[in-house]
C-alpha cells in the first residue's frame, strides 16, 4: 500500500468567493447550489437548496460538480463531506465548501470512505485553523496523506461499504413514501372528510393539544443550573439532533450523567413522546422510540406526551406528519434573537378528536405506518453501526477483500 499526498491524486478547489455570487443572485428555478447545510451522510440533503440562474452557472462553470466529486465543509464542521453521484451531476458548490476531484489512480468512493474514517476526521479537525470558527483550505487538504491499495482493492472496499449505504438510502425512500401515505390518509379524514361522505361528522370535536396530553413541556440546559455535560452517559437532545425526515442524528446528541438527568426530571423523555423544535430551526419533530432512551433535552425542544387513556401517540403524531400544525404555528412565531414558539402556543394547537369507534378505525390505518417507519429507522441504525465497524477494518487490511467478487 502506497502513501500519497491528496494534492497528487486529486484536484482540490474552493467554491466561489462572496464577491462572485451574492444571496440576491439566487433564483426560484435553476441549478442547485450546495452549501454546508446540505452535506448529509454520503448524499446531499435537499431542504432549502438555493438555486442559481443558467447565466450564473455558465459564468461560474469551474464550480460545477461531476459524478465522483467529494464536497467538504470549508468552515465550521470541517470534517463533514458528501459524495456526488449521478443524481447530482451538474450541481454547483458554494464558497463555504471545498471540492475534491479524484484523478484516475484513486477510486472516488474509496476516497470518500477514507474521509469518513474517524481517524481521518480527527486529523482534519486538528489541522483546521481558527479557534472560534475552524476552517480548512486547499493547501491544508492537499498535504493530507492518503494510503492507497491497488485500484481493484479500492473498488472492492467501496463496494462493500456502499452496499450498506445503498440499503440505508432505500429505507429512507421507503419512509418518504410511507410519510406520503400517512399524509394522504390524514387529508382524507380531517380535511376532505371522505370516510364521512365529505361532511365533518357531528361527533368530531376540536380539542386543544394540551387537553389530550399528560404533559407538554420543555427542557433546560444543564449549565444554567450549575450542572455540566459529560463525554458519555444519558443522551441529551438538542434541536439539531432532530432531522427534517423525523429521525435523530445521534452524532449531534450531547450527554449528561445520571445525577443531572434526575435533577432535570421535568424533561426526562419517554418512549412514545413527540419531540418538537421550538427555537432556532422551528418545527422539526420526531416520535421517540426505545433506541434513544434514556434521554433528556433542553429548552429548544418541546416534549409532547399523549395521555394514553385518551389518545394514542400515533394518532397525535399523524397530525404533525399531516402538517396540520404548520399554518397555526407559523402565525404565532415570536421573533427575538432567534425565532421561537412558546409552550402556550404549542399547547393550544387544535386537534380533531373522533368518536371512540372512528378513532380506532383511524388508528388501525396510521399505527402500522408509524411502526414501519420506526422499523426502517432502526434497521438504518444497525446498518450504520455495521458500516462504521467494517470501515477501519477494511481500510487497514484487517479484513482481506482480495478474493471478494464484485
Amino acid at each position: 500500500m502506497k502513501i500519497y499526498l491528496l494534492g497528487n491524486i486529486a484536484n482540490v478547489q474552493t467554491g466561489p468567493f462572496g464577491s462572485q455570487l451574492h444571496k440576491e443572485d439566487y433564483v426560484e428555478f435553476g441549478t442547485p447550489m450546495v452549501t454546508v447545510e446540505h452535506l448529509g451522510n454520503r448524499a446531499f440533503t435537499k431542504q432549502n437548496l438555493p438555486m442559481i440562474s443558467d447565466s450564473d452557472k455558465k459564468r461560474l462553470n469551474k464550480y460545477v460538480l461531476n459524478e465522483g466529486d467529494i464536497v467538504f465543509s470549508r468552515v465550521g464542521s470541517v470534517d463533514r463531506c458528501s459524495y456526488v453521484d449521478n443524481k447530482h451531476l451538474g450541481w454547483m458548490f458554494s464558497g463555504r465548501c471545498l471540492r475534491i476531484r479524484p484523478c484516475n489512480v484513486v477510486y472516488p468512493l474509496y476516497l470518500y470512505y477514507y474521509f469518513c474514517m474517524e481517524n481521518t476526521k480527527q486529523f482534519i479537525r486538528n489541522i483546521a485553523v481558527g479557534a472560534t470558527m475552524p476552517s480548512i483550505n486547499t493547501k491544508l487538504m492537499k498535504d493530507l496523506e492518503v494510503p492507497l491499495p491497488t485500484k481493484e482493492i479500492q473498488q472492492k472496499i467501496a463496494s462493500i461499504l456502499s452496499a450498506l449505504d445503498d440499503k440505508i438510502e432505500l429505507n429512507n425512500k421507503i419512509n418518504e413514501n410511507l410519510e406520503q401515505q400517512a399524509q394522504a390518509i390524514f387529508k382524507s379524514w380531517f380535511v376532505d372528510f371522505e370516510p364521512f361522505g365529505g361532511v365533518m361528522p357531528e361527533d368530531m370535536r376540536e380539542v386543544p393539544l394540551n387537553e389530550l396530553c399528560e404533559i407538554v413541556t420543555k427542557g433546560t440546559t444543564p449549565t444554567t443550573i450549575g450542572k455540566h455535560f459529560s463525554d458519555k452517559g444519558i443522551n441529551f437532545l438538542k434541536a439539531e439532533s432532530i432531522l427534517q425526515n423525523h429521525s435523530f442524528d445521534r452524532n449531534k446528541f450531547a450527554h449528561i450523567d445520571n445525577d443531572t438527568h434526575k435533577v432535570l426530571k421535568r424533561s426526562i423523555i419517554k418512549e412514545g413522546d413527540i419531540v418538537f423544535t421550538i427555537a432556532g430551526t422551528l418545527g422539526r419533530f420526531a416520535l421517540v422510540d426505545n433506541t434513544i432512551i434514556p434521554a433528556n433535552t433542553n429548552q429548544a425542544v418541546a416534549i409532547i406526551r399523549a395521555n394514553k387513556n385518551v389518545i394514542s401517540s400515533e394518532y397525535l403524531y399523524s397530525f404533525f406528519i399531516g402538517n396540520w400544525h404548520n399554518e397555526y404555528y407559523a402565525k404565532r412565531v415570536q421573533q427575538a434573537v432567534q425565532a421561537n414558539l412558546s409552550l402556550a402556543t404549542i399547547k393550544s394547537l387544535p386537534i380533531f378528536v373522533l368518536s371512540n369507534k372512528d378513532m380506532m378505525r383511524y388508528n388501525d390505518l396510521v399505527t402500522p405506518i408509524c411502526k414501519a417507519m420506526k422499523a426502517n429507522e432502526y434497521e438504518n441504525l444497525c446498518l450504520s453501526a455495521l458500516r462504521d465497524t467494517l470501515l477501519p477494518k477494511l481500510m487497514n487490511g484487517e479484513i482481506d477483500v482480495s478474493k471478494v467478487k464484485i
